[in-house]
C-alpha cells in the first residue's frame, strides 16, 4: 500500500473509541504543554525532534522520534516551531504529503511579514492540508488547566476534512473552535493575540483624557481660586474631594456616552429611510466599544461610593461638624431641623443607591458567563430599559446634588459653572433625544426601517 493511500485512511473519520495519533515538531513551552494535555485526553502522542533523547520535561509517556519518523506514525502534525525555523520542513515534503499541519505559530508584531506564517507553511508544502489553530492558547493555560479566559480556538484552513479533524481535536481538550473559514483569515487569526484591549483602546484614552480635563477643572476653582481670593489653603482635597466629584462626574457621563450612539444611529437611519446603508466609521467603532465605556463607567461609580463611604473619617469633616457644634453651643442656639434639606438629602442618597444597583446589573449582565444564559430579548430588555432607568436614577442624583449651583452667582468661580452643571450636558440631551424618539409619530418610521422597510429602495441594491 502507497504512502499516499495510508494518508488517505488517516484522514477518513474515526469510528473506534481510540484516537489518532498526533505527532507534534517542537519540544518547547507549548508543545511539551500541548502533548501533555493531548496525552490526559486520550491521544497517543509522539514528538518530532532533532535530538531524540528522552528529556525529563518531555511528557512521560510520549515517544520521541526523529522528525521522519514521527510524521510517518501520525496524519496531523502540530508545527510547534517559529516561522524561521520551517525551512528544515522542506526536505520532509515527501513524508508530508498528504498530511494535516497544524500550524500554531504567532509573531512579535502585527503585521510583520507580507503573508501569514500558515500561508507561507502552505507555500513551501503544497501537498500538505495546512490548518491554522491553537495559536490563541497560551502554554500556562494549557498546563495550569485555567482554560476559562483563552477557551476558544479560532481554526481555519482550506481543506474542510482536515479542517473537521482538527476542530475535533479541540473539542476533545476541551475547549471550543471556531471556524474563521480559509486560510485567508490566518493572518488575523496571527494578529488576534498582539492585539492589546483592541477595544479598551478608545474608552481607556476617552477616559484619562476626560478624568485629567475635569481634575484640573476642580483644581483651579476649589484650590486655586480659593487660595487666591479667600486666602484659604485646600490643597488637601487633591486626595478624595476632588476625585469624589471627578468620579461620578466620570461615571454619568460615559453611562450617557454608551447610549448616546445608539441615539445617533437611529436619527441616521430615519435621515436616510433605510437600515441597509453602513453608519460611519467612527459610529461603527463607537458603538461596537460600548460594553467598554459602561465598564469604565461603573469603575468610576464604584470609586465615588467608596469615596463617599470614607467621607466621615476625613479630618477636614471632623472639624466642620465639631466647629458647626461648638458654635451652637456658644451661640445658645440649636439650628432647627430643615425639612426641605433633609428631603433632598434623602432623595439624593436614595436616587444614587438604586442608579448605583442598576450600574452594577447593567455591568454583571455584560460578563459573558451571564448575557450567554439569557435569550436576545432578555438581554436587551436590561441593557436598554433598565440602562435608560440606570441614566435618569444618575442624572436625577445629579440634579438633586448639584441643582443648587445652577442659579448661585457663587457656584461661578471665574465666570466658570460648577463640575455638576457641566456634568448634566451630555445625559440630559440623551434623555431628551431618546424621549423625542418614543414618540410615537417618530418611534412607528423608525421601527419599519428597521424592520426592513425604506424610503428609498435604491439604497439596497
Amino acid at each position: 500500500m502507497n504512502k499516499n493511500s495510508s494518508n488517505t485512511m488517516a484522514l477518513a473519520p474515526n469510528i473506534s473509541n481510540k484516537r489518532e495519533t498526533v505527532c507534534i515538531f517542537g519540544t518547547g513551552d507549548f508543545g511539551r504543554a500541548l502533548g501533555h494535555k493531548m496525552i490526559q485526553s486520550g491521544y497517543p502522542v509522539v514528538y518530532g525532534s532533532r535530538s531524540t533523547q528522552i528529556s525529563n520535561l518531555i511528557p512521560k509517556d510520549a515517544e520521541v522520534l526523529s522528525h521522519a519518523e514521527a510524521a510517518q506514525k501520525a496524519a496531523i502534525i502540530i508545527i510547534a516551531i517559529q516561522r524561521q525555523h520551517y525551512n528544515f520542513l522542506t526536505p520532509l515534503a515527501e513524508v508530508l504529503q498528504g498530511k494535516v499541519l497544524v500550524d500554531i505559530s504567532n509573531n512579535l508584531k502585527l503585521n510583520q511579514y507580507p503573508e501569514s506564517n500558515a500561508e507561507y507553511l502552505a507555500q513551501l508544502l503544497p501537498g500538505s492540508k495546512v490548518v491554522k489553530a491553537f495559536n490563541t492558547v497560551s502554554a500556562w493555560a494549557l498546563q495550569s488547566g485555567t482554560l476559562d479566559a483563552s477557551r476558544q480556538v479560532f481554526v481555519c484552513g482550506d481543506d474542510v476534512e482536515a479542517k473537521q479533524m482538527v476542530m475535533n481535536i479541540v473539542r476533545a481538550l476541551g475547549l471550543t473552535p471556531l471556524d474563521k473559514g480559509s486560510l485567508l483569515a490566518a493572518q488575523e487569526i496571527e494578529n488576534y493575540p498582539l492585539q492589546l484591549f483592541p477595544m479598551w483602546k478608545f474608552p481607556i484614552f476617552l477616559s484619562l483624557g476626560l478624568t485629567a480635563f475635569f481634575f484640573l477643572y476642580c483644581l483651579a476653582l476649589d484650590v486655586i481660586y480659593t487660595y487666591i481670593y479667600e486666602n484659604n489653603n485646600f490643597s488637601f482635597f487633591i486626595a478624595i474631594t476632588i476625585p469624589n466629584r471627578v468620579c461620578p462626574v466620570m461615571a454619568l457621563i460615559l453611562l450617557a456616552l454608551v447610549y448616546l450612539p445608539g441615539i445617533f444611529a437611529a436619527i441616521i437611519q430615519l435621515y436616510r429611510g433605510t437600515k441597509y446603508r453602513r453608519f460611519p466609521d467612527w459610529l461603527d467603532k463607537w458603538m461596537l466599544c460600548r460594553k467598554q465605556l459602561g465598564l469604565v463607567a461603573l469603575a468610576f461609580a464604584s470609586l465615588h461610593a467608596v469615596f463617599t463611604l470614607v467621607t466621615p473619617l476625613r479630618a477636614f469633616v471632623s472639624w466642620r461638624t465639631s466647629k458647626g457644634i461648638i458654635s451652637q453651643a456658644l451661640n445658645n442656639k440649636t439650628e432647627p431641623l430643615n425639612n426641605t434639606n433633609a428631603w433632598l438629602s434623602d432623595s439624593y442618597l436614595a436616587l444614587g443607591i438604586l442608579g448605583y444597583f442598576l450600574f452594577v446589573l447593567l455591568g454583571i449582565t455584560s460578563l459573558p458567563s451571564v448575557s450567554n444564559n439569557v435569550n436576545w430579548r432578555e438581554f436587551r430588555f436590561v441593557q436598554s430599559k433598565l440602562g435608560y432607568l440606570a441614566l435618569i436614577l444618575c442624572t436625577a442624583h445629579t440634579l438633586v446634588y448639584g441643582g443648587k449651583w445652577f442659579l448661585s452667582p457663587s457656584a461661578y468661580k471665574w465666570y466658570l459653572p460648577n463640575i455638576y452643571i457641566l456634568s448634566l450636558i451630555v445625559p440630559c440631551a440623551v434623555l431628551v433625544v431618546k424621549f423625542v424618539l418614543i414618540f410615537p409619530c417618530v418611534d412607528k418610521p423608525l421601527t419599519k426601517i428597521r424592520q426592513g422597510w425604506e424610503r428609498n429602495p435604491k439604497y439596497s441594491e
